[in-house]
């Protein structure tokens, strides 16, 4: 309704319709309470729906406490909402969708088909069945006055509660813009930053011309001593993939501190230096670099790494440990749209234990808009989850309480 007329229109508001807003609406409407869910897109879960492109990664298997772990510096605070709906919890509630789960090789876990949309159908006419609406195209301005929410167009709503779930500031274009931090005036938000994101690196145009999009696999990546194996991608404008991503917070940090973050590339980490510089020395005398290069098995985006990072040594010992420790200056992280994740966001020092804003009471908050960061691998849509299903029963105690 609009202005003077606005009316309670349902018991609870939420405000977002990624994993975070659609778990809300699930524990809410399961207590019995009305549920409207605002998106400002034509449809729901579109993120998540990307998500899934790859093989919809829901949560990971390992032990509960070193899954906690993962989530760094906010560990302990986000401990008792992941306790409260571990990756247990997610996995009988996906399979209570009909969506049985596996354990893959790596232990992350996956619903088995492998994609976000049978899930999300399921879930949304489970939804639906509970009597949750669903406004689509439907964007949150704030606040009038009098308190009540205000959307696009000049419609109020005055909800007994109301849960912000909208995301960071990632893939703008499927709803996440992060937008919302100019309507939350007098709370603490920690600057948006990206996350599991790229790396800029300035490539000479040789370089970047012969082997942009070019993966290069198997692996170590070294830094401030920390060592992760994976694949790298090289891009026009510097690197990407899963290795870059698990060490995304130190170098983004490192980067924000200094200026730059200089990155060791162990082009062979599974062969020795020794073994390595035998392999070389066999190529026999006479042979130019190149040569020696590829009877030793690199490839061409290999080589054309080492001759990026300056001088090529000749001497077999001295090529072994260039090949072993590439380094590579990273400049800056890549933008935040092109990021999977998005670190800062709401404070916890602004909410208090249920999730609640301090300087708006009713008002919870919930998943990627919250200042914490994960790496891949099903810690992402946990906490998104866990958060959700937090958010959701601190509405329910506020309002049996009043």
């Amino acid at each position: 309704m609009v202005g003077d007329l606005c009316e309670p229109m349902s018991d609870v508001a939420i405000i977002g319709g990624g994993p975070a807003g659609l778990m809300a609406a699930e524990v809410l409407s399961t207590a019995g309470l009305a549920v409207t869910v605002h998106d400002r897109m034509p449809s729901l879960g579109r993120k998540f729906l990307m998500a899934g492109r790859g093989g919809l990664n829901l949560t990971h298997s390992e032990d509960l406490d070193a899954f906690i772990g993962r989530y760094g510096s906010r560990a302990e605070i986000l401990a008792p909402w992941l306790e409260a709906f571990s990756p247990i919890d997610l996995i009988v509630w996906a399979e209570g969708l009909g969506q049985e789960t596996f354990i893959g090789s790596s232990g992350r876990v996956f619903p088995k088909a492998l994609k976000a949309s049978p899930l999300l159908r399921a879930w949304l006419a489970r939804l639906v069945g509970r009597g949750v609406e669903f406004r689509l195209r439907h964007e949150w301005t704030g606040w009038n006055a009098a308190g009540d929410l205000t959307f696009q167009g000049g419609e109020t709503v005055r909800p007994r509660a109301t849960i912000l779930a909208l995301g960071g500031a990632s893939w703008p274009k499927l709803g996440s813009d992060g937008g919302w931090t100019a309507l939350l005036a007098g709370t603490e938000i920690a600057p948006l930053a990206p996350a599991n994101g790229g790396f800029k690196v300035a490539w000479s145009e040789v370089f970047r011309e012969g082997f942009a999009g070019t993966p290069l696999k198997a692996l170590a990546l070294t830094f401030d001593g920390r060592t992760v194996r994976g694949e790298v991608m090289l891009t026009a404008t510097g690197i990407e993939g899963g290795a870059v991503y698990a060490m995304s917070a130190l170098l983004r940090d490192a980067i924000s501190a200094t200026g730059s973050a200089m990155l060791q590339v162990d082009l062979r980490p599974a062969m020795p230096a020794q073994r390595l510089e035998a392999r070389l020395a066999a190529a026999g005398p006479g042979q130019t670099v190149t040569n020696v290069l590829r009877k030793a098995g690199l490839n061409p985006a290999e080589i054309g790494l080492l001759r990026e990072a300056g001088h090529v040594p000749k001497e077999p010992a001295s090529l072994a440990r260039r090949i072993k420790s590439v380094p590579i200056r990273l400049t800056g992280p890549q933008p935040i749209a092109r990021a999977i994740s998005t670190a800062g966001g709401v404070a916890f020092a602004s909410l208090d234990e249920n999730l609640m804003l301090c300087e708006r009471p009713g008002v919870f908050v919930a998943g990627e808009m919250l200042d914490w960061e994960a790496p891949t691998g099903g810690y992402l849509l946990q906490a998104c989850f866990s958060t959700g299903v937090a958010a959701a029963r601190g509405v329910l105690a506020r309002l049996q309480a009043a």
